[in-house]
């Protein structure tokens, strides 16, 4: 854990051309690699438009299995440039059972294994219930059923990582178990933007939100969090579409930002000096202090 880490965000707008978001992406992350990045971190489903924005059977077709083109094109990049890569896209798993997913690759080319995202949100513009099989509740290390889900950890060559998708942000449970399971550093790729009519008035508020609850958990479990978002304007057909509005960043464990993007296209490169995870813990004991004798309840839906 002495050993410093430095992690690369690509933040970046797609278009309807798969394979041209896969090159340029490639070329983002050579870019994190020169400038010194070992761990690299994609967006959520990196490779194509965010296609939730309506329910249209259709769209399945945009998915593809896990190793499948897009991931052997990224275990042959991570193998050439010696780093590791974390891969969002929407795996076909079987017939009917389609996931949001993240592999991850380490820094020989070899797939790790599989996250799937576990919270999955269904709000206007994000219908993610139509598309999106749950990953399973187990838990388990990185050494144990590699194609397994539930929330997991990866022991790849630069650090221990944890691995959630977008509205999993939002679980202060999914960061603690990762936390709890040695992770020290959790990534979170992310497709999040603002429906444009609420802008104005809910726009600043929201992205406040979004990073004040990543941060928390970084300062709850002496972690540090990295979280790359996609950008632009997409359209949908009879809608104002969404705009999604990046601010990608990297918090060490006291919540500090080390490093971030704003609302255009970018590469966030951030050095995290693990030291620090083992002189927050120390100051705050927050692991340590846990009443996990009394905790049964949260195991309920609802308690009132």
């Amino acid at each position: 854990m002495s050993t410093p880490v430095t992690v690369g965000l690509i933040q970046e707008a797609v278009t309807s051309d798969a394979n041209a978001n896969v090159e340029r992406s490639a070329e983002r992350i050579r870019e994190a690699a020169s400038r010194g990045a070992q761990i690299v971190c994609l967006q959520e489903l990196f490779n194509a438009p965010y296609f939730c924005k309506a329910e249209k059977c259709e769209r399945f077709d945009i998915a593809e299995p896990i190793p499948g083109p897009t991931v052997e094109r990224m275990q042959k990049l991570a193998q050439e440039l010696g780093i590791v890569l974390i891969v969002p896209l929407f795996e076909r798993q079987a017939a009917g059972v389609y996931r949001n997913s993240a592999a991850i690759v380490d820094a020989d080319g070899a797939l790790l294994g599989v996250y799937r995202k576990m919270h999955i949100p269904d709000d206007p513009l994000f219908h993610e219930k139509y598309y999106f099989t749950p990953g399973e509740s187990n838990v388990s290390h990185d050494d144990d059923h590699k194609g397994a889900s539930g929330f997991r950890v990866w022991n790849t060559r630069f650090a221990k990582i944890g691995v959630l998708i977008c509205w999993d942000q939002w679980y202060p449970e999914a960061a603690r178990i990762n936390a709890l399971l040695g992770a020290e550093i959790l990534f979170y790729p992310t497709a999040i933007g603002w429906h444009p009519s609420e802008k104005a008035e809910f726009g600043q508020a929201q992205v406040e939100a979004w990073r004040t609850a990543q941060r928390a958990h970084a300062i709850a479990n002496g972690v540090f969090v990295a979280s790359p978002n996609r950008v632009g304007h997409e359209d949908e057909p009879g809608t104002d579409g969404i705009e999604f509005f990046g601010q990608s960043f990297v918090s060490d464990p006291f919540g500090r930002i080390l490093a971030e993007a704003g609302a255009e296209p970018a590469v966030v490169v951030a050095r995290c000096d693990r030291r620090l995870i083992e002189e927050t813990r120390r100051n705050w004991p927050f692991l340590r202090d846990r009443r996990i004798d009394a905790y049964g309840p949260i195991l309920n839906r609802y308690l009132g």
